[in-house]
C-alpha cells in the first residue's frame, strides 16, 4: 500500500494518553469516540487512537510511587508472541476477538481506529520460547536482548533477519483483521535515548515492509522525539508522521522551543509524511498521572501552540478527555479557517524568528489565501510587524484583515502589517483583497 496516496493531510484526531498513561478503558474510548463524532468530526477529526499499555493486565493498580512500567508485568498474549488487549479492561475482546469489536464500533461511526504499540518482541515470549507465526525460530532466537527501551522494560528489541520480518509481518497481518488504520510506534524514531546501540532504523524499515503487504492503508506513526533532521529522507520513505520533540507537555518551556523546531523541519511538510508537534494537551488532562488538572497553558499560549501546529501543517492529535471539553477549548480545536491551514493546497513557511517574537504565514496555492500569524514570545504585551513584502510580493497593503480568533485587527503603516500582541500570545489574519 503506497503510503503517499491516502495521508494526504495532517492526520487528526484523539489519543487516550494524556489523561489515561496506560489505564485506558474500552468504555473509555467508546466514549471519547462518541463526543469526536458529534462534536469534531466534522472538522476533520477522524482517528481515535488507543495509546500505550493496552495489552497489560491490571495496568490501572497503583505501582510504587514514580514507577510508570514493570519489568515482566503479566501481559495478554496469544501463541504467536502477538499481544492482545487486556480483557479486563477491553471486555469486547474476549474470545481472542482483539481490537475488532471496538474497531468496528468506531467505523460505525464513521472514524478510523488506531493503537499505539512499542518497537520489539515481548520480553515474555522471549523468555518463554514462544513460537512465531510462520517461522521456524522461537520468540527468544528472534529477540535481541541488548536493546530494551530504557523507560518501558515491556520489549525487547528485534533482530535484523528474516525471522524477525516475519514476527513484524504477523503482528501487522493481526493488526489489519482487526481494523486498525492507525500504529503508534514507540522507541523508535530518536536514538538520542542510546549511548551505544540503536535498532530502530532497521526495526521501522520492517514495520513499513509489513503495512506495505498486510494490504490496508495504516498510517504509521514514529515516537518519541526528537527526530534527526538529517534523516528526514528516512522518515519521509518508511513512516507518514515522526515526532520532532519528546513528549509535549502544558509548559511554556516546552512550548517556546518548538518554533526552532518547526523552523528546522518546515520544508519536510509534504503529502504522505508530517513532521509530528506531538499531541496537544488543553481541555482535562492528567487524571492517572495523579494530577488531573485543566490545561496549564493560559488562554494565550493555547491560541499560541494552536496556531504554530496549524501554521506549521502538524497533525492535530488531542490529549484531552473529550466527554469533559469546555467550550472555549471546543471553539479553539474547531476553529475552521485556522484548520483550513491543513488543506493540501497550503503549505507553511517561518518569515522569521528571534527570541522575542515569531512569524509564520501559511499560503493557499489553490485560493491565493495567505494566513499570517504575528507571535509575541516575550514575557510582557508588544507590538510585533512585518513587511508586507516578506509575507508576499503579491501583498499591497491595501487588504482585508481577517483576525481568525476575532480579537483587535491588525493595521497596515508605512509597508508593514503590525499587531499589539499579548504576552505569549498571537495574533492571526487571513489577508484577502478588496
Amino acid at each position: 500500500m503506497n503510503k503517499n496516496t491516502f495521508v494526504l493531510t495532517p492526520p487528526m484526531g484523539w489519543n487516550s494518553y494524556d489523561y489515561y498513561d496506560t489505564a485506558v478503558t474500552e468504555a473509555d474510548v467508546r466514549r471519547n469516540a462518541e463526543v469526536m463524532h458529534e462534536k469534531l468530526q466534522r472538522f476533520g477529526y477522524e482517528y481515535v487512537v488507543v495509546d500505550i499499555s493496552w495489552y497489560v493486565k491490571h495496568a490501572a493498580a497503583l505501582r510504587p510511587e514514580g514507577i510508570q512500567y514493570t519489568p515482566f508485568d503479566e501481559l495478554a498474549m496469544d501463541e504467536y508472541s502477538r499481544l492482545f488487549p487486556d480483557p479486563d479492561r477491553f471486555p469486547s475482546s474476549r474470545g481472542g476477538a482483539g481490537f475488532k469489536p471496538l474497531a468496528d464500533y468506531i467505523h460505525s461511526l464513521g472514524l478510523k481506529f488506531g493503537i499505539h504499540i512499542m518497537r520489539g518482541i515481548p520480553r515474555i515470549a522471549a523468555h518463554q520460547h514462544m513460537r512465531i507465526k510462520g517461522a521456524d525460530l522461537t520468540a527468544d532466537r528472534v529477540a535481541d536482548p541488548s536493546s530494551i527501551c530504557p523507560w518501558n522494560p515491556d520489549m525487547y528489541g528485534v533482530r535484523n533477519c528474516p525471522e524477525g520480518q516475519l514476527y513484524y509481518d504477523s503482528i501487522i497481518e493481526l493488526y489489519a483483521s482487526w481494523g486498525v488504520d492507525f500504529i503508534k510506534c514507540d522507541d523508535i524514531c530518536d536514538s538520542f535515548l542510546y549511548k551505544e546501540r540503536f535498532t530502530g532504523w532497521y526495526e521501522t524499515e520492517m514495520l513499513h515492509r509489513a503495512i506495505e503487504r498486510c494490504g490496508r492503508p495504516i498510517v504509521l506513526s514514529l515516537s518519541p522525539g526528537p527526530a534527526h533532521i538529517d534523516r528526514a529522507w528516512f522518515y519521509r520513505k518508511n513512516a507518514n508522521m515522526w515526532r520532532i520533540t519528546d513528549d509535549f507537555w502544558d509548559d511554556w518551556k516546552l512550548l517556546k522551543p518548538m518554533f526552532r523546531r518547526c523552523e528546522m523541519w518546515q520544508d519536510h511538510v509534504k503529502e504522505g509524511g508530517f513532521p509530528d508537534c506531538d499531541m496537544l494537551p488543553v481541555g482535562r488532562i492528567g487524571k492517572m498521572f495523579g494530577e488531573e488538572r485543566m490545561s496549564q497553558f493560559t488562554p494565550d499560549e493555547q491560541r499560541t501552540m494552536m496556531a504554530l501546529w496549524c501554521l506549521f501543517r502538524s497533525p492535530l492529535m488531542i490529549g484531552a478527555e473529550l466527554s469533559l471539553l469546555d467550550e472555549d477549548t471546543l471553539k479553539l480545536l474547531t476553529n475552521t479557517e485556522l484548520l483550513s491551514c491543513l488543506k493540501r493546497s497550503s503549505q507553511g513557511e517561518q518569515v522569521f524568528l528571534y527570541d522575542d517574537q515569531a512569524v509564520w504565514k501559511n499560503e493557499d496555492r489553490d485560493t491565493g489565501e495567505i494566513r499570517i500569524g504575528l507571535f509575541n514570545l516575550a514575557d510582557e504585551e508588544r507590538n510585533v510587524s512585518v513587511s508586507v513584502k516578506e509575507i508576499s510580493d503579491r501583498i499591497t497593503g491595501k487588504e482585508f484583515l481577517t483576525e481568525l480568533f476575532g480579537e483587535a485587527v491588525g493595521t497596515y503603516a508605512e509597508g508593514r502589517l503590525q499587531a499589539a500582541v499579548p504576552a505569549h500570545g498571537v495574533r492571526v489574519y487571513k489577508i484577502a483583497g478588496r
